[in-house]
């Protein structure tokens, strides 16, 4: 038996080039009889395109540290009893996007004009590739949306999820609510028909009865003295540039207040005492100040 082989691996005198099995000793036996293959230059195009989306992440990420935070929001603990329920915030964002996504597509083609609005409207809907489904999608997901919402608020309040230390995020859910009327209000009239100019022309007067603000409130939306063409470019920017920017930045601060806070449990789950501690039993210091383990201290 040799003396190196009882020497660990890491103490051992590094052999000299050519010898031994070192960083710098001879290749193998099969590398030498059997030497692998150089990849083809198509091969490395190949290896590069399947790494190129992983490169790209990795060079946002390092720039942004966007990672923590969505480690932070996805994988997060969720307490005992979560069910369906919890997923009706999910469902009105989704909902939001939506609405924005065929929003977007509807925009390219709209035209926010006395005359031409509801001539737009017949273009989506009869020429366009896929006009109607798009149309048809954003006006029925605006009544989803408003229904999940709903839901979801009454499954914050049923649940007690409104309590500290959630009361700011349950405000901010309240904005939320009432943007999302407003969106769905300022969006009726745009088609400009017959039932959107005489329903929009209810609802501002119903504005205009509330107290003090109310007379305010009506002459900014008419955008005038009576409807007309300000009224619909007043309703169009409000529909499409304020509200969603309101409504992406409120939505921001919202998910940020549930990954920091936390989800409340449903109000049936009834929290486990806490276990109680066992006593330490102390043992008697020597001289050295060691204990003997002869028994606990007197």
């Amino acid at each position: 038996m040799k003396l190196d082989s009882l020497i660990p691996a890491p103490l051992r005198k590094p052999a000299k080039p050519g010898q031994g099995n070192g960083a710098k000793g001879s290749a193998p036996a099969d590398l030498k009889t059997a030497p692998p293959e150089r990849p083809s230059d198509a091969k490395k195009l190949a290896d590069r395109a399947v790494e190129a989306p992983v490169d790209v992440l990795a060079w946002v990420d390092q720039r942004t540290a966007a990672s923590g935070f969505l480690t932070g929001m996805l994988f997060r603990k969720v307490p005992k009893g979560t069910n369906w329920f919890y997923t009706l915030g999910s469902a009105t964002m989704i909902a939001f996007v939506s609405q924005a996504i065929t929003g977007v597509f509807l925009a390219m083609f709209y035209t926010p004009s006395t005359t031409q609005a509801y001539h737009s409207i017949s273009h989506i809907n009869n020429e366009v590739f896929l006009g109607q489904l798009v149309h048809g999608m954003h006006k029925w997901g605006s009544s989803v949306m408003v229904i999940l919402i709903f839901l979801h608020m009454g499954r914050t309040f049923f649940f007690g999820a409104y309590k500290y230390p959630r009361e700011l995020n349950w405000v901010i859910g309240v904005v939320l609510l009432i943007l999302t009327m407003v969106m769905g209000f300022t969006g009726y009239l745009l088609p400009f028909d017959q039932r959107s100019y005489w329903a929009t022309i209810v609802g501002v007067n119903i504005n205009g009865t509330g107290p003090i603000v109310g007379p305010y409130l009506s002459d900014f939306l008419r955008a005038g003295p009576e409807f007309g063409a300000t009224t619909l470019s007043r309703f169009y920017a409000i529909h499409m540039l304020l509200i969603p920017g309101a409504i992406i930045a409120l939505i921001g601060a919202h998910l940020y207040l549930v990954v920091k806070l936390g989800t409340t449990a449903p109000p049936w789950m009834r929290a486990e005492n806490p276990k109680s501690a066992t006593p330490v039993v102390q043992v008697a210091a020597g001289a050295n100040g060691a204990g003997d383990g002869a028994g606990p201290a007197k």
